[in-house]
């Protein structure tokens, strides 16, 4: 068993087994799966997000192994994520418990709770009417720099998101963001895998991702040079960009037809009339 709790959940389960109080935490339920819970809920006037694993059975697990799929077993995977994004300087949640007993995969009773990020608005959201009301160049240029620095740190520390989309990072409100000061932080990290090297056949799936999920805000082509520098800069140093494309043609071709690809899958999932 494995069980770590800070402030307030260490004074408020004292004496108690935190796995049958974690169950009875109450509030907005945000999602409701066989085997998994999240809701949020608060205690002495905070907000807390709640994720419980219960065990989603073996045949569950044979399901998405046979599908080409990595089943999330609990919230060992957040937790680790968390750990190595704080190491490597991606701002992210902070978690306040986390707990796992059972060794058995398919019913292993687990969860994390973590702080509230508000109040905080997703890129998805921020950039929405983009296309027609541009955003100011500068805090663009920002946002592009900072998303590409907390995408390239988080694979650098090796840890891929798998859900690696403009969503799931939030935009800090608590004062108006400018290009000079302003916040984001990566969330939804339940599905992350976390390695002494991210392959790259997952850091790619990521890039993909975070490309397809910025389709539609209006990126120019400028806008997506300057993520790529701004990516590699770590590893490739201050190389000219043109060196960069010429060494990563290949991911760039890929990205562009995963991309159209998603689109495409989105487009049918989405259609109106699509699943009735």
């Amino acid at each position: 068993m494995q069980l770590i709790l800070a402030e307030p959940f260490k004074s408020l389960w004292a004496g108690r087994d935190p796995f049958v109080e974690v169950e009875r935490l109450q509030g907005k339920i945000y999602r409701e799966l066989e085997g998994r819970r999240t809701l949020r809920t608060e205690v002495d006037g905070r907000g807390y997000f709640v994720k419980i694993h219960r065990g989603i059975g073996w045949g569950e697990i044979a399901k998405n192994l046979l599908s080409a799929k990595l089943p999330v077993l609990g919230a060992s995977n957040e937790w680790t994520a968390l750990q190595r994004l704080r190491e490597a300087n991606v701002p992210s949640m902070t978690a306040v418990a986390y707990g796992s007993r059972g060794h058995n995969p398919a019913s292993q009773h687990s969860f994390i709770i973590t702080e509230e990020l508000a109040p905080t608005v997703d890129l998805e959201v921020f950039s929405l009417n983009w296309r027609e009301q541009p955003p100011p160049p500068r805090l663009k240029r920002a946002l592009i720099a900072e998303v590409a620095r907390m995408t390239g740190n988080m694979h650098r520390a090796g840890v891929n998101h798998r859900d690696c989309y403009i969503c799931h990072f939030l935009l800090h409100t608590d004062k108006v963001p400018t290009a000079d000061d302003f916040k984001l932080s990566l969330i939804d990290l339940h599905r992350a895998q976390a390695r002494a090297a991210t392959p790259r056949r997952w850091r790619d799936k990521d890039l993909a991702g975070l490309y397809f999920s910025a389709l539609g805000i209006g990126l120019t082509r400028r806008d997506k040079l300057r993520f790529l520098k701004a990516y590699f800069l770590q590893t490739k140093g201050q190389q000219p960009l043109r060196w960069i494309l010429r060494d990563e043609a290949r991911l760039l071709a890929w990205l562009e037809r995963r991309a159209e690809r998603l689109l495409l899958r989105y487009r049918r999932k989405y259609a109106p009339g699509a699943g009735q």
